[in-house]
């Protein structure tokens, strides 16, 4: 319907303009936190996944919503189909569609490979592989045109760290399936990027770490600190944004310069 100006002329209507939307798993804690306020601060309303701590997840949210924002937790185990289905439901329910799907979500363990617990193991991988998979499943048939898939991997897959092989395989996955579903995304106008952040200062990665193990990581890039959360959230705030949008198939190692 036009709608009357000062002058008394009919201007047209202009159409309402939804918010871009995004889902981001594990966005209850560390990298997947810092990730869900970085996107709603560009103005995306957000779906928080969680596995399981739910006062941290309605933490993440209150704090988007009390900047302004908008955003729903939604509780789901990234390697269930049925409810990573019902999360990308929830979104589209609540938000009208999908255009970011970023997958923070993941396990690991550290243990030499002739030790390993093949029950850690089998874990390790329902998350990390079996999880990427269900949830890039789901986002390669829902994310809109224009839209971005941003999973994570981890520099050790090429830094080779003793006790990571397992952790390092499931990630090596994730990194093997970034182009093939790039190219299956042809003519979709949307794209699939892997973040593989080096030792980054968030929970997973301090617990268990004795002060010397933390200050020898610290040392090895030329910037001589461990990377942050935010450091990570700003590179797949550029991955999904239109600037970044021509960046495509790649596996990017946000590691301040460790080789």
């Amino acid at each position: 319907m036009p709608i009357p100006t000062s002058d008394g002329i009919a201007a047209p209507a202009q159409p309402s303009v939804s918010p871009r939307v995004a889902i981001v798993t594990g966005g209850s804690r560390g990298i997947g936190r810092r990730t869900v306020g970085r996107l709603a601060a560009d103005g995306y309303a957000v779906v928080v996944g969680y596995a399981g701590n739910q006062g941290e997840a309605e933490a993440a949210v209150k704090e988007v919503v009390t900047s302004g924002g908008r955003a729903i937790a939604v509780r789901a185990d990234v390697a269930d189909e049925h409810a990573v289905a019902a999360m990308f439901d929830a979104a589209e329910a609540e938000f009208g569609g999908i255009d970011v799907v970023v997958h923070a979500a993941g396990r690991a363990h550290m243990a030499p490979i002739a030790e390993l617990d093949l029950a850690v193991l089998d874990d390790l991988h329902r998350t990390n592989i079996r999880g990427t998979f269900v949830v890039v499943q789901q986002a390669a048939r829902r994310v809109r045109p224009g839209g971005a898939i941003v999973t994570f991997s981890t520099s050790v897959v090429g830094l080779a760290f003793p006790n990571y092989g397992a952790y390092s395989a499931s990630k090596g996955a994730v990194e093997a399936l970034t182009l093939i579903l790039a190219r299956e995304l042809r003519g979709r106008d949307v794209t699939a990027n892997t973040v593989a952040p080096g030792p980054t200062a968030t929970d997973l990665f301090l617990d268990g770490k004795d002060e010397e193990t933390i200050a020898r990581l610290s040392a090895q890039p030329p910037m001589e600190r461990l990377g942050t959360p935010a450091d990570i959230a700003e590179v797949v705030a550029f991955l999904a944004s239109s600037a970044g949008h021509w960046i495509n198939g790649q596996v990017i190692r946000a590691n301040g310069g460790i080789i």
